[in-house]
């Protein structure tokens, strides 16, 4: 996933970049039983001692094995407070930032929803758990297509991975009830604005150097930012965005 480099919410720490091979095979039960307890423990004191409380996202956490969604070398790592690289000078999210985003969706399980920035797939999964439908768009080829095999490999199919632009959304399967977006645009793109249901809800970073996270509701076709936090994520890219600037 396009992430940001953050150890907490209040402080920043750049990772180095890698270009990595990234393996998507499901680790065996004796893995998946080791993890068990790190996975526990993230939530605990990364999650809900940070006041994220809402039962089923907490289930939904302790369920997904983040360990699968990153390189093997680091898989020691997977369940610490902070992001890890994913090759193609990506990240995965720092699990709190995953859990407060997907917190501010306020999914209770009908919703379809759109992703921008799949990444590993990890934030996917976790929508996968909460949402109806998932749909979800990754610009670098090669992360897409591994994150889709990963996807398919445990067994979730409401979402839907595909190679593409996230700047202009996927409008033929729009409108959304609620949009996330793991890049930072300068400004918030109008085709996700223009694909969100009425009513809904897009969790989105943006800014350049500075950046601040921001939940956008849509009601009476009238939109309210409210913002949550600064962040770091690494900025969006694509053709789509090159035109609007």
């Amino acid at each position: 996933m396009f992430s940001e480099n953050i150890k907490s919410t209040n402080s920043f720490v750049l990772i180095p970049v890698l270009v990595l091979i990234f393996c998507t095979c499901v680790a065996s039960d004796k893995d998946s039983t080791d993890y068990a307890e790190a996975r526990r423990d993230m939530v605990e004191q990364q999650i809900q001692a940070r006041g994220i409380k809402n039962p089923r996202l907490v289930n939904a956490l302790l369920k997904v094995e983040r360990h699968l969604f990153v390189p093997e070398k680091y898989r020691d790592e997977a369940y610490n407070d902070y992001p890890l690289p994913i090759g193609k000078d990506q990240t995965i999210s720092q699990p709190y930032i995953v859990a407060l985003m997907t917190d501010l969706l306020n999914l209770d399980g009908s919703e379809k929803v759109l992703e921008i920035g799949t990444g590993s797939g990890y934030q996917a999964a976790v929508l996968g758990e909460l949402a109806r439908e998932v749909y979800t768009i990754e610009i670098v080829e090669s992360l897409a297509e591994r994150a889709g095999q990963l996807l398919d490999s445990l067994g979730y199919d409401n979402i839907t991975c595909r190679e593409g632009d996230g700047y202009i959304g996927w409008e033929e399967k729009a409108p959304f009830d609620a949009i996330i977006v793991t890049c930072a645009p300068p400004f918030v793109p109008q085709p996700l604005i223009d694909q969100l249901a009425e009513d809904g809800r897009l969790v989105i970073p943006v800014g350049s150097l500075y950046q601040e996270l921001y939940l956008i509701q849509k009601e009476d076709q009238t939109l309210t930012h409210t913002s949550i936090i600064p962040v770091r994520f690494v900025p969006m890219t694509g053709e789509g965005l090159k035109k609007e600037r």
